[in-house]
């Protein structure tokens, strides 16, 4: 019988100062392609926007019309209203609760604004925007858009009052989440209750990290507050966290991409040949246009 081992804190990672991404998004990147997105596979870029809030407007604020190449944007929406639209024809609003997962996949073009009610009555945003990354044989897939509405994500109690998580992907306590993924993993939204615990296990050899959003937790020892992002090792199973205050957080743990990254502005490819080749494409319009 293999004896479970903790995970070891590798680091606890400060998130960025404040920038704007658009006239829409106020954002601290947590982690960026460039610094952690290789340590971190399969995930690439994690920006955190807000809590912001915003008068009311007559123009939706937002970010037009870009492209993206060889990877999945998930967006999850904890206050506002935010509209997507691509060049598959997909597209749709989502609200408190929600997740759009989109794979841009072989390449697409698509644009973000604050909703046309959300930019009426204006009002609190506070949404995480995640890159998953794609294997070599999957950057070539079709462009895909799942709409995963609140009340489809599944919220499962976790024992002794310690809180609840909502299974995005993966798997929790025998319940699965409604993602579709390319590559085995978890993505859990948290929150957990002062003076409980969590205890968590995963498969030796993922990736592990946690967000903490609002509240301050101890994971495996280590202290973490408000925009900390806790980087685990890959080595060890166990994950113990312990609520100092009321948090929520953000897990993010998966099977890594044992594979080149090349990335650049929009697009992760494998290589700087693929990467002109996505901006050739771009430029040519073959990932369309809205």
């Amino acid at each position: 019988m293999t004896t479970a081992t903790a995970k070891t804190v590798e680091k606890v990672h400060r998130s960025s100062q404040r920038h704007w991404v658009g006239d829409g998004f106020p954002v601290r990147s947590v982690f960026g392609y460039n610094d952690l997105g290789r340590e971190l596979s399969p995930f690439l870029l994690m920006d955190y926007a807000g809590p912001h809030t915003f008068a009311p407007a007559e123009r939706p604020r937002g970010v037009g019309s870009h492209p993206h190449k060889g990877f999945e944007t998930v967006s999850i929406v904890y206050s506002g209203e935010v509209a997507h639209r691509d060049s598959s024809g997909a597209g749709g609003t989502i609200g408190p609760g929600d997740v759009q997962w989109m794979t841009a996949g072989k390449g697409l073009v698509h644009e973000e604004f604050h909703s046309p009610e959300f930019t009426r009555k204006g009002g609190e945003l506070d949404m995480v925007q995640l890159w998953v990354n794609l294997r070599a044989r999957d950057k070539q897939a079709a462009p895909g858009y799942q709409s995963l509405l609140a009340n489809q994500i599944p919220k499962v109690e976790v024992r002794g009052n310690g809180g609840t998580v909502r299974v995005i992907a993966g798997e929790y306590a025998g319940v699965r989440g409604p993602a579709r993924t390319f590559t085995p993993m978890n993505v859990w939204d948290m929150a957990l209750n002062p003076g409980g615990m969590a205890q968590l296990e995963f498969n030796g050899g993922d990736t592990t990290a946690l967000f903490v959003r609002s509240g301050t937790v101890t994971v495996n020892g280590a202290t973490a507050s408000a925009s900390d992002l806790v980087i685990l090792s890959r080595g060890g199973t166990q994950l113990n966290l312990e609520p100092v205050s009321a948090a929520n957080l953000l897990l993010l743990n998966g099977e890594p991409i044992n594979e080149p990254v090349s990335a650049y502005g929009p697009f992760v490819m494998n290589s700087e040949e693929e990467i002109r080749q996505a901006y050739s494409d771009f430029r040519q319009g073959r990932m369309g246009s809205l």
